[in-house]
């Protein structure tokens, strides 16, 4: 505006306000209490806090950072927990923008934002310029633990959490169409279940480090979102060469440390990998297990037993050039995954495909051959560089007192195999099975299919020691089974058993109070005043495994044994230079750790 235009009384239009109230607070003198708590806004994003005990070091608020003000430390005095890893992470303040996004994405919730805040930061006195630069730097950069824990500001509930904390319900057969039959239960994934369930991945690797086998989790989900099922197996195959069978059946322990588990449900990491290897074409899949394959075959090496191990140091073994020849006594290679596993959770054709692409390789199996009886430990020492053991535990232990003889009293893993070849097996109309682990489960599944098929109704009791909360079974297997009629009594042993003859007429148990002392030692103890009492017919022990060693003649006085377990070094060498252990014979029954074993086997047999 003009000057020559202006009002010479404007400036007294001001005096309208003097008499208002002002807007203005006179701090500290003045305090408008706008918030219930003093200070700044409750929802405040100020210092980090991290609760240490909750943090595992996933790493998630580094990955979504903006402005890479997270890095994730290693501390040498942290000692992680089985779930975590041993990093924490620090943030630098004067590159973080305050934007929450770490928070969001916090698998835990450890880390939420306080209302404190720096306040001043003081200059260093120090001559040095470029010292007196960095001290300042790193005064920034912060550790953040739960020091400001009394003082929180921004958080983030779980219904407003980035992460979907809900897996993709996997699909089986419902009750009444899979309670009297074999089929397989678990329908699979489709192409979009599959890809919804993969994004749900933060990556952590966390998994990784929990997996007997070391498998590429992260890597091997990532390339299903990304639609790349080739890449997928090829990343499965790295360390895993039976991935139908682990993709339906495996202990998936990476699923128990998820990050995503703290929060809500794990990543479905086991269906993911059967997705993979179901939906890519078979022929791509054998291609995928034998690139790489050297051709040249410099030495030989045998192995006795076509179990998980046998397999997976077969496997990588041909790989690596190796003429490879395994020997195993039953008709049809596969081990427990065959015999031991019903086809309702592992059909044949799955089995026979992860069998298939490792024979390709030129592996040969002479199935229907018994050590000590068909060929010697001399005559495959004599034909071998090196010698593998994969014989596995297929004999059964006993808790019964050892005066109660009765035909009608069975052992699972005798039952187990007759039932998955459809032979014949002595089937009464009431049932005791006695243990609570899978195979306890698989057995007694497996005969309510055969009492439904026969009877019309099934009548089994499954009787365990420890408590429900403790019971070795996957939750599945207990729920299934449940469902399926079986009836679970847990918390009940030391059986005593009343026959008439070779009849039996009933067996009793007694409340179990303790499975293990304060030192996780077993030691279980009884209330004798409560007891139950079942009236039965057949009687089903599945309450422990073991081995037998007959086979290895005058060379089983020259390796060590740990109670029923070979004492191998870390390369799964016993005391004989030339002759390995692997599978369960070294770890103990479980699918993974078998795989695992046979894969450093055969590193170690390639590395010497």
């Amino acid at each position: 505006m003009a000057i020559e235009n202006k009002n010479l009384l404007s400036p007294f239009k001001a005096l309208k306000n003097l008499f208002k109230k002002p807007l203005t607070v006179r701090f500290p003198k003045e305090d408008l209490n706008v918030f219930p708590i003093p200070g700044v806004s409750p929802n405040y994003r100020g210092l980090h806090t991290n609760d240490l005990e909750k943090c595992i070091g996933c790493g998630t608020c580094a990955d979504i950072c903006p402005t890479d003000a997270i890095r994730m430390i290693e501390y040498p005095d942290l000692v992680p927990k089985e779930g975590e890893l041993p990093r924490r992470p620090t943030i630098d303040y004067g590159r973080c923008c305050f934007c929450g996004y770490c928070v969001d994405v916090c698998t835990t919730g450890s880390l939420s934002m306080s209302r404190d805040y720096i306040h001043i930061v003081p200059t260093p006195k120090v001559k040095d310029p470029n010292k007196e630069v960095t001290l300042i730097k790193d005064s920034f950069i912060i550790k953040p633990t739960e020091e400001h824990g009394d003082n929180i500001g921004y958080f983030t509930p779980d219904e407003y959490s980035w992460l979907d904390l809900e897996r993709v319900k996997m699909e089986g057969l419902h009750t009444e169409k899979r309670s009297d039959s074999f089929i397989e239960i678990v329908k699979g994934f489709s192409k979009e279940q599959a890809e919804k369930e993969a994004s749900r991945c933060v990556e952590c690797g966390v998994c990784t480090e929990t997996c007997p086998a070391q498998m590429n989790i992260p890597e091997y989900i990532h390339a299903i979102w990304d639609h790349d099922l080739k890449e997928s197996v090829r990343e499965i195959y790295k360390t895993n060469p039976l991935p139908n069978v682990c993709g339906r059946v495996c202990t998936h322990k990476c699923e128990t440390v998820c990050s995503l588990s703290h929060r809500g449900e794990a990543v479905a990491i086991r269906w993911l990998k059967r997705y993979a290897v179901d939906n890519l074409d078979y022929e791509d899949v054998k291609k995928v297990a034998a690139h790489g394959a050297i051709k040249a075959k410099n030495k030989k090496v045998s192995i006795i037993g076509a179990g998980p191990a046998g397999l997976s140091a077969a496997y990588y073994l041909s790989l690596m050039g190796y003429e490879i020849t395994i020997y195993e006594k039953m008709s049809l290679a596969g081990g427990v995954m065959r015999y031991g596993i019903p086809n309702y959770r592992l059909p044949d054709i799955a089995l026979d495909k992860d069998i298939d692409a490792i024979t390709q390789l030129g592996v040969t199996i002479k199935t229907d051959t018994e050590v000590g009886k068909d060929i010697t430990m001399d005559e495959i020492k004599g034909k071998s560089d090196y010698v593998i053991l994969d014989t596995g535990f297929d004999e059964g232990r006993s808790v019964l007192p050892k005066d109660i003889k009765s035909s009608h009293i069975h052992q699972a893993m005798k039952y187990l195999p007759l039932i998955s070849r459809n032979e014949e097996v002595e089937l009464l109309e009431k049932i005791v099975v006695i243990g609570g682990g899978n195979v306890a489960f698989d057995i007694a599944r497996s005969l309510s299919r055969l009492q439904r098929n026969k009877f019309g109704k099934v009548d089994i009791a499954l009787v365990c020691l420890e408590s429900r909360d403790i019971m070795p079974a996957d939750e599945e297997e207990i729920i299934e089974g449940q469902e399926e009629g079986i009836e679970v009594f847990p918390a009940f042993g030391n059986a005593d058993i009343k026959l008439n003859g070779d009849k039996i007429e009933s067996i009793t148990f007694q409340c179990c109070t303790q499975v293990f002392d304060k030192e996780h030692r077993f030691n279980p103890k009884f209330d004798t005043s409560k007891t139950k009492t079942f009236k039965v017919d057949e009687i089903i022990e599945a309450v422990g495994q073991a081995p037998d060693y007959n086979y290895l003649n005058k060379y089983k006085d020259k390796i060590e044994f740990r109670g029923p377990r070979i004492v191998t070094d870390k390369d799964g060498k016993t005391k004989l230079d030339w002759l390995y252990a692997c599978g369960d014979i070294v770890k103990g029954p479980d699918v993974i750790n078998g795989i695992q074993t046979g894969h450093n086997v055969a590193k170690a047999i390639d590395d010497k």
